[in-house]
């Protein structure tokens, strides 16, 4: 018997053989293998009442084991069958919780059992209990912790379904509802062959849906998703272990509580499902249950969207959420422009309310110009901070809006979406007695609002405080020059809990008090991990391209740099498309953050000798519809001033510059490559190079091929293959789930520029996504650049 194979393994077996290479993982240098194994810096999680601080450690890499595990791949996401769980979940390797003011208090060390990984640990609404779930090979586990001693115990009887929704909805202080596995689930279907063919029709109909993966294909699939997806609503007391079923099972795909009477706002996913489009834009019912589970309102249905405009929504109810506060409201959006952008109108969407006893119809309440994108409820008053985009011009506002009526809105944000120095931040969110979050209120007429603060000195993390009266902004909290400091939060004392970090200190915990929070107590004392990349030097470098258009990048340089020499250097990017020039020059970043990597980051290169020019800014400025007429243009000016800096730096040798990214950064390497002779090899990371095989948009691109085919084709290196001669590494991930990134992407290039003459090396990673995260895989990914750069490069440690 002839065993099938994979494209993809295909594609890696060939380009094995050729190079007569073992099929083995291979490791980095013992220099990156030490920084990549290192440690990772603990996250902090402090409960609502601001009492006990978590301190939670995550595994930083999974096995390439963990991801052979078997799979089902169905309407656009990856399920683990035994455990009812989406494939990938994080990991807890360590739980600590400790009294947050108190730093000589001891701490209370939570002991994870073995036999199955900890992941999403959460805070009950009173700060008494933590649940944490638990994957095994046959379940995913409900456990819950005491916060007082940091024991903790599983629920039995209890087995969870997160495939579509890990929400719980708490009902009390020691009650939720949760997703789980039925109780009188069968078994799963099995089909031993092919019921018939795979049909789809489109008689006429305009269906412009983006190019998607693991999406079903037959009824067979339909009935696996059905069963696997399929939860039961589950009223748990937490205290005693004690649960019951609620309702009826369903495809649940969201859950949450309703004010403070325990009312249920539930979706359900509803056939006829789709082949086109993943679940998450399959049609929906949406109803109001109560304690019992049964059904106090139906609300209708939420249409399947498919045979929607390019960047367009679905006409009729959609997004429905509820009011964290005692009022119970119910609210959802509707599109005023039939869903289509294209369509000019005053405004594109509406805000639609209905009240407790849920009888009769929803009135309007609010209206936005743009496309309603976040609506955040402000606790303690029927108001809410709406926000809504403008695609035409790139625009974002957001008002604070009176839900009931009573007051005008206020305007707070009304800027460039690209425009991060005049950013507001996000709002502090407190979370409710029902589990849900809502805006902070401080004094009864104040949020806090938290920003990056980026600004031409770099990133200045701030906190304000912004009137509710008047929506002006006053600054609390503003980070100085010679630290990164993050507000996290001020408690109820007044005092300011922050992470302060230096380009020397690990981030750690401080509280700050007195005037202008000047007075520092630290909380934590973290230890470096990584003391070698101390040495490792970085600088903000800012610079014009010819037209004018101001640039940056961090220039990085090796631990081993001695002034005046000249290395092989990587530069690596991330194509932006910006509206004006003024917003594209903005910087990002601090030269204070503390130097660590992380995965398979490439800045790891720098323990190899070589210099990166991390982030380098490669804007593409123009208006949104046709921005891209000149996208190759405008990233040659990019990179001819990048490596002009460079080399004016006297750090980088023109003629050894290697330029690389991921995603669409791979995009635009090979476009650099494909026309122009400005580098002297390049890495592309999982990117896409057809452009015809993503025909109805991507990235900014909202024209289809048939409209813009001129700009598909330029757009496309795998077009130029027969001139593209300058030095390639391709890397893909066999199991690249990202819209648009297909494997297919990158073999269909290596194939083209290996049949024209090209130098081209393709690398397969076995079970990887968009994102590479099994140790083994990230190891090869950075010997692959690595190796790369040695051999189209000089030696970087050699003496000049």
């Amino acid at each position: 018997m002839i065993k099938a194979l994979s494209w993809a393994t295909l594609a890696l077996a060939a380009t094995t053989a050729q190079a007569a290479e073992p099929q083995t993982y291979q490791q980095p240098s013992a220099e990156i293998r030490a920084v990549l194994d290192a440690p990772a810096l603990p996250g902090h999680m402090l409960s609502p009442d601001q009492r006990t601080l978590a301190s939670i450690s995550l595994r930083r890499y999974r096995s390439i084991a963990e991801l052979s595990r078997p799979v089902l791949r169905l309407a656009g996401m990856r399920i683990d069958a035994g455990a009812s769980s989406p494939q990938l979940t994080g990991a807890i390797e360590s739980l600590t919780l400790r009294e947050l003011t108190n730093p000589a208090a001891p701490e209370r060390v939570v002991k994870l059992p073995a036999g199955g990984s900890f992941s999403a640990m959460r805070w009950s609404p009173d700060s008494r209990h933590f649940l944490l779930h638990r994957r095994t090979a046959n379940a995913t586990e409900l456990w819950v912790g005491d916060a007082a001693t940091g024991l903790i115990r599983a629920v039995k009887g209890v087995k969870l379904n997160t495939i579509l929704s890990s929400s719980v909805a708490w009902v009390g202080p020691d009650e939720i509802v949760a997703l789980t596995v039925p109780e009188r689930r069968g078994p799963a279907p099995v089909f031993d062959a092919p019921s018939g063919p795979s049909i789809q029709e489109s008689m006429g109909r305009t269906s412009p849906e983006r190019t998607l993966q693991d999406l079903l294909k037959n009824s067979q699939d339909e009935a696996l998703f059905s069963y696997h997806a399929t939860s039961a609503l589950r009223r748990i007391q937490l205290a005693t272990g004690t649960s019951r079923e609620i309702g009826k099972p369903g495809l649940y795909a969201d859950l949450e509580a309703v004010g403070t009477q325990g009312v249920l706002l539930t979706e359900r996913l509803v056939p006829p499902f789709s082949y086109q489009v993943t679940w998450q834009d399959f049609a929906r019912q949406v109803a109001l249950l109560d304690a019992k589970g049964q059904v106090l309102r139906d609300l209708g249905t939420v249409k399947l969207k498919e045979g929607v405009p390019v960047e367009g929504v679905i006409t009729g109810p959609r997004n429905f959420s509820s009011s964290p506060l005692a009022d119970g409201a119910v609210y959802w959006v509707e599109a005023l422009d039939g869903g289509d952008q294209r369509n000019k109108v005053p405004q594109r969407d509406k805000l639609m309310r209905l009240d407790p006893p849920y009888q009769g119809e929803g009135r309007e309440v609010h209206r936005t110009a743009g496309r309603l994108s976040s609506l955040i409820f402000v606790e303690g008053s029927p108001r809410a901070l709406v926000t809504d985009f403008d695609r035409d011009r790139l625009w974002v506002t957001t008002d604070l809006v009176a839900l009931d009526g009573s007051g005008k809105p206020q305007r707070l944000q009304d800027r460039s979406w690209r425009d991060r120095y005049n950013d507001p931040g996000q709002p502090s969110l407190r979370l409710q007695p029902n589990g849900r979050y809502a805006a902070r209120v401080d004094g009864g007429d104040r949020l806090l609002f938290a920003g990056a603060g980026a600004s031409k000195e770099g990133d200045l993390p701030f906190l304000d405080s912004v009137s509710l009266k008047d929506a002006k902004a006053t600054r609390l909290f503003r980070s100085g020059t010679t630290h990164y400091e993050r507000p996290i939060t001020l408690l109820a004392d007044g005092r300011l809990l922050t992470s302060r970090e230096s380009a020397a200190e690990p981030p750690n915990l401080m509280l700050r008090s007195g005037d202008g929070f000047s007075q520092m107590q630290a909380l934590t004392t973290v230890a470096d991990p990584t003391p070698q990349l101390r040495a490792i030097k970085r600088e903000l470098v800012k610079f014009k391209r010819a037209d004018g258009v101001e640039l940056s990048f961090w220039m990085y340089l090796p631990p081993d740099y001695q002034p005046g020499q000249r290395r092989p250097t990587l530069v690596w990017a991330y194509p932006l498309e910006f509206t004006d020039a003024s917003t594209a020059g903005q910087v990002s970043g601090s030269s204070s953050r503390f130097t660590t990597f992380a995965g398979s980051s490439p800045l790891m290169l720098l323990l190899d000798g070589y210099v990166v020019l991390m982030d380098a800014t490669m804007p593409v400025v123009g208006d949104p519809k046709t921005v891209n007429d000149s996208f190759v243009e405008q990233i040659t000016a990019n990179a001819r001033a990048i490596v002009d800096k460079a080399a004016e730096l006297g750090v980088s040798d023109p003629q050894q510059m290697v330029v690389a990214g991921h995603s669409y950064g791979a995009f635009m390497t090979a476009n650099l490559l494909a026309h122009t002779q400005i580098f002297k090899a390049g890495i592309a990371r999982s990117g896409a190079y057809n452009r015809t095989l993503t025909p109805f948009g991507f990235q900014s691109e909202r024209r289809t091929y048939w409209e813009a085919q001129d700009v598909y084709l330029k757009l496309s290196p795998f077009n130029y293959a027969d001139k593209l001669k300058t030095p390639l590494l391709l890397i893909h991930g066999e199991s690249d789930d990202n819209p648009g990134t297909f494997p297919i992407q990158s073999a269909r290039f290596y194939q083209a520029l290996a049949g024209t003459g090209g130098q081209v090396r393709y690398v397969v990673l076995p079970h990887e996504s968009h994102g590479y995260s099994a140790r083994e895989s990230i190891g090869h990914t950075l010997w692959e650049m690595s190796t790369w750069m040695k051999r189209q490069t000089s030696d970087p440690k050699a003496p000049r």
